[in-house]
């Protein structure tokens, strides 16, 4: 079967659907959002995706014969056999989602869950290019992942793999998960987490730090701080990234990944998450997984896109 010249990938979210076209090489034509409407248990949100791709095509002069196809990102788990079972944020319940799609748009459509579709597009065209197994750890208000190993995304039986922010790294917590669990990472290490274990240090310590005076604390703040050597926020950040480092040296010992890349909104912080969880990474991981490399992601928003496309090329 030949390749055709063009794809489209989509990352659906709850208030945003990102779109991108591409050239089926990787190459990037053009991207846009449309909002999501979830409405009536999101009963709209794949005909709108459909018109949006339809619009796009129009204006470029092409039809659906020149179009390998639509990939597509949602959050939730998704079947092996693209059915999605259960998106929260969408109002989704069960949902054929490649059948559906693929009826509405006439084309092709491959689905996965949206921080899969995020790691495989880094493995393929961002931080993780040139390795052929690759584990992203997406900080964001929650934390997600996606673990890809020799160029395939490793769903599971029931589309749940890789959900690493409920990995426990602390069996003392006393305060609940949202996943009913107690010390997942994603209490610790997402944006939410982070500013919750700043609080947790202010009422423990008697330090004096300008993050105590800001109103809103997010953590942004932490970092930036903790950049300017303020005692409290390095603290913050040490106890913070210490524990990322124990979990990504778990999941080497399970994995034992070509590369793994931090994303997400916290990773903008940049080079002192990674510098300061190297020593609890080490420490911890098995000898054989020591010189997995730890970087940065390097697409941002548009992993998704990218991952959407690079799965319907199979």
């Amino acid at each position: 079967m030949n390749m055709k010249e063009y794809g489209f990938g989509v990352d659906v979210g709850g208030t945003t659907c990102k779109l991108g076209f591409f050239k089926t090489d990787g190459t990037l034509l053009d991207k846009w959002e449309i909002v999501t409407d979830t409405s009536n248990n999101g009963v709209n949100i794949l005909k709108d995706i459909t018109d949006a791709i339809y619009e796009k095509m129009a204006e470029n002069n092409i039809t659906k014969d020149d179009v390998q196809g639509i990939g597509v990102g949602v959050p939730g788990a998704v079947t092996p056999d693209g059915v999605v079972n259960r998106c929260v944020n969408l109002g989704w319940g069960v949902v054929p989602i490649e059948k559906d799609l693929a009826e509405i748009s006439g084309m092709k459509v491959r689905a996965a869950n949206d921080s899969n579709i995020a790691a495989l597009g880094e493995a393929w065209m961002g931080g993780g290019k040139g390795c052929d197994s690759v584990v992203m750890v997406t900080l964001g208000t929650g934390i997600g992942g996606g673990i890809v190993i020799n160029n395939q995304i490793v769903t599971g039986h029931h589309g749940a793999a890789g959900e690493i922010g409920h990995i426990v790294v602390n069996p003392d917590e006393i305060l609940e998960c949202n996943c009913g669990n107690h010390g997942c990472i994603e209490q610790y290490a997402s944006a939410t987490g982070i500013v919750r274990l700043a609080k947790r240090h202010m009422d423990r310590s008697q330090k004096a730090s300008p993050i105590r005076d800001i109103a809103d604390l997010t953590a942004k703040d932490v970092f930036d701080y903790a950049k300017k050597k303020d005692e409290l926020s390095v603290e913050i950040v040490e106890t913070v990234c210490g524990l990322l480092g124990k979990l990504i040296a778990k999941i080497c010992n399970v994995v034992n990944p070509e590369i793994v890349l931090i994303g997400g909104g916290v990773s903008k912080a940049g080079d002192i998450i990674i510098d300061n969880m190297m020593e609890d990474f080490t420490s911890e991981v098995f000898h054989a997984s020591k010189d997995t490399k730890i970087a940065l992601a390097t697409l941002g928003n548009d992993a998704g896109i990218y991952g959407g496309l690079r799965l319907i090329l199979d």
